[in-house]
């Protein structure tokens, strides 16, 4: 039994579109582990985040 991991791309990076995505992979039995964010140089807002989410692997 292992770890499986789903990385999800968001390339709008806001309040509701964060939370619409961890609710939906949360709520279909995912785990929330990270979320990363892309920079750009030349705003202080980022242009992309990145969710990873596990579950076991034996989880259908």
């Amino acid at each position: 039994m292992g770890i499986v991991y789903k990385v999800v791309e968001l390339s709008t990076v806001g309040e509701e579109e964060i939370e619409e995505a961890l609710n939906e992979w949360t709520a279909a039995g995912w785990s929330f582990d990270t979320m990363q964010f892309a920079m750009r140089d030349a705003s202080k807002r980022p242009a992309m985040a990145f969710l990873t989410f596990t579950q076991n692997e034996n989880r259908e």
